[in-house]
């Protein structure tokens, strides 16, 4: 089994989309560890704000799965795969690392890059897995989080699931 985190977003009919992802990953791999839902400003394109969150599982699947099934879950859910990589989306889910696994695996790069690039990444990731070290710069995810600086901004925002709050808006 391998310690498996995934980056949830979406900035078109957010609550509805975050939910179905939340709803689809408890029903393929059961316990979810899920950070609090953050709201940021669009990045690399004139945008609605997204909704991110970052949710670990266990699970035995090989990437090469992870990645369809999360492919057929954004299509179900409207995401149009021919639109332009920076632009509005109803669903996104992307692997962030599967265990300690490195480079490209069934075509998927891991760990994503992203993860050191973007606050909407970073930060939930932090917040769920802090002790955990990046498996290629060796540092861990709390330390990663207290180092970045960049311009990007994100806040907590009121986020239900099952009756149960994931999250809430800070002020």
């Amino acid at each position: 089994m391998a310690r498996v985190y995934i980056s949830i977003g979406s900035n078109i009919d957010r609550y509805r989309h975050v939910t179905a992802a939340l709803d689809a990953l408890q029903q393929w791999f059961g316990e979810l560890v899920i950070s609090p839902v953050y709201e940021s400003e669009s990045v690399g394109f004139d945008g609605s704000d997204f909704l991110n969150l970052v949710v670990g599982v266990e699970t035995d699947l090989p990437v090469g799965e992870l990645s369809a099934r999360f492919k057929q879950l954004e299509r179900e859910n409207g995401r149009k795969r021919d639109a332009p990589k920076f632009s509005p989306r109803t669903l996104d889910l992307d692997i962030l690392t599967w265990g300690s696994v490195t480079g490209v695996t069934d075509g998927v790069e891991l760990p994503r890059a992203e993860i050191l690039k973007n606050a909407f990444v970073l930060r939930p990731l932090a917040d769920i897995a802090p002790d955990e070290v990046h498996p290629v710069c060796g540092k861990r995810y709390e330390s990663l989080w207290q180092a970045y600086s960049t311009d990007q901004k994100l806040w907590p925002v009121d986020f239900t699931w099952q009756g149960r709050r994931i999250s809430q808006a800070v002020g």
